[in-house]
């Protein structure tokens, strides 16, 4: 599915979730080296008073994004249309400029406050597929599904990636990227995090997500996003960049929030890595 004309051009450089405990201290920063910003459209549709013109003052500042958090794309019962239909308004009005939501599922009959791994099985690729075809249709843009976090596979038939990579071809859709949640889930279920991201096709991803999490065990990692990104999955964002080229990078922090300079340095180490993959003016010109 193309996008609809009038539809934004894509994000760039770096960015940073913008979350309601983080408006006032955001606003006492300079935040140049921000290039875009993420929100989740459940917590902000319907919002007005002051927290709405908030929003409206960082909309008109920073190219945002969307990252869904209760579609449950994965779920067994219908998706919610009217839900859909409110998303798109809200992207529509604040001119986003990607919807994202997790390749999972978090309902059956009533929402679960976990984010459930879909069955790696070909009948579920036929049935997320299908259901990602059909929000698209929808919200009249193309959605981007993130690779989750999970700590168990149960009714596997097929690999992580396989399923992922036959999504992606069934609903033809685009891929948000968590580069965290790839070392997490190849540190807790004995892959190599390199070669999963090498096989990704190029052209589908929308953007990259980068975060932090908790260390239970040396062989179980947990994805928190309240804590800082560790050198092993900056080194793997590095990686991504010399497979991809420095795609357009979003630092997620959810909770346990440092102090604002604190964030802005991780933005910046997206920034400082994102350059080094960059090419010369001359060579992008030769490539178009």
């Amino acid at each position: 599915m193309s996008k609809r004309p009038g539809i934004p051009a894509p994000i760039e450089g770096a960015g940073l979730g913008l979350r309601r405990a983080l408006l006032g201290p955001l606003g006492e920063h300079d935040l140049s080296q921000v290039g875009f910003m993420e929100l989740a459209p459940e917590n902000w549709i319907g919002v007005g008073g002051r927290l709405g013109k908030a929003l409206g003052e960082y909309a008109e500042r920073f190219p945002l994004v969307c990252h869904g958090l209760s579609l449950s794309l994965g779920a067994p019962e219908p998706l919610d249309e009217t839900f859909l239909r409110r998303v798109r308004r809200f992207l529509d009005e604040h001119q986003v400029r990607c919807y994202s939501e997790h390749l999972s599922y978090c309902s059956e009959h009533g929402h679960m406050y976990d984010l459930m791994p879909i069955p790696f099985t070909g009948e579920a690729v036929d049935w997320v597929a299908g259901r990602i075809r059909q929000a698209q249709e929808i919200t009249g843009r193309r959605l981007a599904v993130e690779n989750i976090s999970y700590y168990a596979a149960p009714g596997q038939e097929m690999s992580e990636l396989d399923f992922v990579l036959g999504v992606l071809d069934a609903a033809d859709c685009d891929l948000l990227l968590d580069v965290n949640n790839v070392y997490v889930n190849s540190t807790n279920h004995g892959y190599d995090p390199e070669q999963f991201i090498d096989a990704l096709p190029a052209e589908r991803i929308a953007y990259v997500h980068i975060a932090g999490h908790y260390k239970e065990a040396e062989d179980l990692l947990v994805d928190t996003h309240g804590a800082a990104v560790i050198d092993p999955v900056w080194n793997l964002l590095d990686h991504a960049y010399a497979r991809f080229g420095p795609l357009p990078t979003l630092l997620e922090r959810d909770f346990n929030f440092p102090p604002v300079p604190e964030l802005l340095a991780e933005v910046e180490t997206i920034r400082a890595i994102q350059k080094r993959h960059e090419r010369p003016q001359a060579t992008r010109q030769e490539a178009t």
